[in-house]
């Protein structure tokens, strides 16, 4: 099938076209649900939009732990449903729907406790693969073995000796959120939606009672748009409450926000072939194999604040290294961070006890005609939250609509990525590029890889590593901004590359190249070149200082001093 472009072209023509006849479902937020959503929508035949206020993923769906899990601890709260449904969907996604950007992570789980322990936790780990093997996608994913004290820290030699007794390796899976969501929106795409990210719903269209569409303000543009729907989906994440605020509803359940933290360290920082899951008296602790760097995390904690940057404080950061370092023999510093960012999960909080308790399920509710909400959840599961919205929007539309088909459709670049795959030295031999590299943008873009290639054919420059941040090559910048919808150098740096937390520098000394490739693309003038380089590098600032902050309120204002770019 075709692949679709987001370039700047696109986008100017989904935002007139959304304007111009009335839809049958628009989706209102550009997370992985609501991307997830536009996609079944389109792929049952409905004429869909998807508006994002800000940039793909810009919210909680690119600061997650990046994992595709069964929610292994979700078995000791015997929420046996959940585990089971998000299996069956790391299945497929591994083995079906996006072999090119989902993969298979180890983690090993040291054991503290002679006897009890080892038959607890690994009774747990056993009934894991058990669910995920009788769901019939688990095969992808070798099955748990229990390990001895010496064996485990050949596997893991930065472990302390006296941190473990023994241990248990386990496998679950692993993507780079943002880009998975850019993947989702461009499929959306291809199947017919229309997608326009910077475009701002103020609104929403009412005829009585009922939701009959949005008011979309072009962030970019400037223009205000009527796009009219016979059901709208707020799939607006911890923005819920405040787009529900829109209609005057809030519906049954509200969303709460709870901030979670991740580090950012070299590979070397760290000396293990596995990542590590670690109990903390609250929760547990991710240490996971990020490409050159490991990720850790995370905190649990309330927010409250700003919601389109959560800051992370000095007491988080203080929160993760101490944790981790109880069991390293040799600790982390400050000085090993090399980035830092900080998510928000939505958790459902129902206004009374009767009606919903704090979770990680989803829900999906129809507070006033014309208008579904989905909320809650968890990244895996996205697919099904998706389908689960549709089908209640569905039920608003006078009109036979095709069941759910997303458990067949792959995302772009699955198909043909396998041989692709396979013949990555002759791609290698034939571009000149090196297979590394060559196997660097296979599991980023799968099959679309040959458009970057194409790129590198049209201008060999573009073959080039980015100086600074020499794991991405130039043309990633350039496809970003005329294929992935990126607006702004925040975009590229951020989300469809992950520059700003990957280098100790944040990209800043990546920036004006970026800029400078995107400008052609974006028709950027040299006085946008620079408002772009500035802007980035007071965020960037902004983020150190909100870090050297005691606590979320300090955090919050300092991050703040940073304000959002807006385009003259």
């Amino acid at each position: 099938m075709r692949t679709a472009t987001l370039g700047p072209a696109q986008r100017a023509e989904s935002l007139a076209s959304m304007a111009e006849r009335e839809l049958d479902v628009l989706v209102v937020g550009a997370g992985v649900v609501g991307a997830g959503t536009a996609l079944d929508a389109a792929t049952r035949g409905l004429s869909t939009g998807l508006v994002e206020a800000r940039d793909w993923a810009s919210g909680t769906s690119s600061r997650s732990s990046k994992l595709i899990h069964g929610g292994l601890r979700y078995l000791e709260m015997l929420d046996f449903a959940l585990v089971r449904e998000a299996l069956k969907e790391r299945g497929l996604l591994l083995e079906r729907l996006a072999p090119h950007l989902v993969k298979p992570v180890p983690f090993l789980y040291p054991l503290q406790h002679k006897g009890w322990e080892r038959l607890y936790a690994g009774a747990g780990v056993a009934m894991y693969d058990a669910m995920s093997m009788a769901r019939g996608h688990g095969r992808g994913l070798p099955m748990h073995r229990h390990l001895t004290r010496s064996h485990a820290l050949r596997v893991a030699p930065c472990l302390k000796k006296d941190a473990l007794v023994g241990a248990l390796q386990y496998y679950d899976a692993q993507m780079d959120d943002a880009r998975y969501v850019a993947t989702l929106v461009r499929t959306a795409v291809a199947y017919g939606a229309q997608a326009a990210n910077r475009a701002r719903v103020t609104g929403f269209l009412r005829e009585g009672e009922r939701v009959v569409g949005a008011r979309v303000q072009d962030v970019e543009g400037g223009g205000e748009y009527e796009v009219r729907a016979k059901q709208v989906v707020n799939a607006t994440g911890v923005w819920t409450d405040d787009t529900q605020a829109m209609v005057g509803e809030r519906g049954q359940f509200h969303v709460r926000a709870s901030k979670g933290i991740h580090l950012v360290v070299p590979r070397d920082r760290i000396h293990s072939t596995t990542g590590l899951i670690l109990r903390t008296e609250k929760s547990v602790l991710f240490v996971i194999p990020w490409g050159r760097h490991w990720i850790v995390g995370t905190t649990d904690t309330d927010w409250d604040l700003d919601k389109a940057h959560p800051a992370a404080s000095s007491a988080d950061i203080d929160y993760l290294l101490e944790h981790v370092n109880s069991v390293l023999a040799v600790p982390l510093t400050r000085d090993d961070v090399q980035g830092v960012y900080a998510g928000l999960r939505p958790l459902l909080a129902g206004e009374s006890d009767a009606t919903s308790k704090l979770s990680r399920e989803h829900t999906v509710a129809h507070p006033v005609p014309g208008l579904v909400v989905v909320a809650g959840g968890k990244y895996t599961t996205y697919r099904v939250m998706a389908k689960d919205a549709v089908d209640a929007a569905v039920h608003g539309l006078d009109m036979r609509v095709a069941e759910c088909v997303t458990e067949e459709v792959p995302l772009l670049g699955a198909e043909g990525y396998p041989a692709l795959w396979n013949a990555r030295a002759r791609i290698a031999a034939r571009t000149g590029i090196h297979v590394v590299r060559v196997e660097h943008l296979l599991n980023r873009y799968g099959a679309m890889a040959e458009e970057l290639l194409e790129l590198v054919t049209d201008d060999p420059t573009l073959g080039e590593p980015l100086p600074a941040a020499d794991d991405y090559l130039r043309a990633e910048i350039v496809y970003a901004a005329s294929h992935e919808g990126a607006r702004h150098l925040d975009d590229v740096l951020t989300r469809r590359t992950r520059i700003s937390i990957e280098t100790f520098d944040r990209g800043t000394r990546s920036a004006r190249l970026a800029a400078e490739l995107m400008a052609p693309v974006l028709g950027w003038d040299k006085d946008q070149i620079e408002r772009e380089v500035q802007h980035y590098e007071k965020r960037v600032e902004a983020e150190r200082e909100s870090q050297r902050q005691p606590d979320d309120l300090t955090a919050d204002a300092a991050r703040l001093g940073a304000p959002d770019i807006v385009p003259l």
